[in-house]
C-alpha cells in the first residue's frame, strides 16, 4: 500500500507539471515588434500656397453624360467642381449625391442659366436661392460658390449676390469644338498653376477628353483639386470674382 499511495502522488504531480506545461504552451505568442508590417505612409496633404494646382470645372449640367464623367474621374483619381444649373437638378439628383459621395464640389450656376447683367434683382435672387434650394433638397449640401453664365457679371451685379463669383482663365472651348482632342490641346497650351479650366459635362466630347487630359496635366506635376481646395488659403469674399489663384503654388508634384 505505502507503495502504491507513493506511485499515486508522483503520478499527480506528473499530470500538473503536464498541464502547466501545455497551459504555457497555448499562449499565442507575441510578434515581435519588428516583424508588423510597415504600414503605408498617407499621401502629403496638399497646399495651393506652394504646391502646383489646378481645378476642372463643369458647367450646365447636371446631363446625361454626368454620370460617366464621375466614372471617368473616379478612373483617374481626380476631383471636379460642377456648377449645375437648378432647374436640372431634380431631373439628376442621384448625380448630385455621388458628387457628394465622391469628393466634388458642388457650386452654383444659376436656375435658368440667365444672364445676370440683364436681370432684375429680384431675378437675380431667384436665380441664386432658387438653386441653392434644389442643390439642398438633392444632395443635403449649400453651395458657397457662384459661376455667372457667360461669365457675365459687374459690380452692380455682384453686390447682389451673397457669394463669391467663380469665373475662369482657361476656356477649353470644348463647347464650341466639340472636340475631345482639341480640348485637351486648348487646355494645356494655357493651363499654369493656379488655374481654373472651364469645361461643360453636357458634351460628351468634354467627358472623353477628360483621362487624357488628367493623365497630362499629372505627368506635368500638376494636383488636381477643386476650387475651394486651391483657394484654401485664401479669403474667398461674396460679391467678389475670382479667375484664378494669384500668386499660387509652383512646386511639381513628384513622379
Amino acid at each position: 500500500m505505502p507503495v502504491r499511495l507513493k506511485s499515486s502522488r508522483a503520478l499527480c504531480g506528473l499530470a500538473m507539471a503536464a498541464a502547466l506545461l501545455l497551459s504555457s504552451c497555448s499562449a499565442p505568442a507575441q510578434p515581435a515588434a519588428d516583424t508588423a508590417p510597415d504600414s503605408p505612409a498617407a499621401p502629403a496633404p496638399v497646399d495651393c500656397s506652394v504646391d502646383a494646382c489646378v481645378a476642372l470645372t463643369f458647367d450646365d449640367g447636371p446631363g446625361k453624360y454626368t454620370d460617366r464623367l464621375l466614372d471617368e474621374l473616379t478612373e483617374v483619381q481626380s476631383p471636379g467642381t460642377f456648377f449645375v444649373l437648378g432647374k436640372n437638378v431634380p431631373k439628376f439628383p442621384e448625380a448630385l449625391r455621388r458628387m457628394v459621395a465622391e469628393g466634388h464640389e458642388i457650386a452654383s450656376h444659376t436656375y435658368d442659366h440667365r444672364d445676370l447683367t440683364k436681370s432684375t434683382r429680384e431675378q437675380i435672387e431667384r436665380e441664386v436661392s432658387a438653386t441653392n434650394k434644389a442643390i439642398d433638397k438633392a444632395a443635403g449640401v449649400t453651395p458657397r460658390l457662384l459661376r455667372p453664365p457667360y461669365g457675365a457679371h459687374g459690380v452692380v451685379y455682384d453686390r447682389l449676390i451673397p457669394m463669391p463669383l467663380v469665373l475662369w482663365d482657361v476656356d477649353t472651348l470644348d463647347w464650341k469644338t466639340l472636340d475631345a482632342k482639341k480640348t485637351v490641346s486648348t487646355a494645356l497650351d494655357e493651363v499654369k498653376p493656379g488655374s481654373i479650366l472651364l469645361m461643360h459635362d453636357i458634351h460628351e466630347s468634354s467627358v472623353q477628353a477628360v483621362p487624357n487630359l488628367v493623365s497630362k496635366l499629372k505627368e506635368r506635376g500638376y494636383h488636381l483639386v477643386t476650387v475651394s481646395k486651391l483657394f484654401e488659403s485664401r479669403e474667398l469674399k461674396p460679391s467678389k470674382a475670382y479667375s484664378r489663384l494669384e500668386n499660387p503654388g509652383t512646386k511639381l508634384a513628384e513622379h
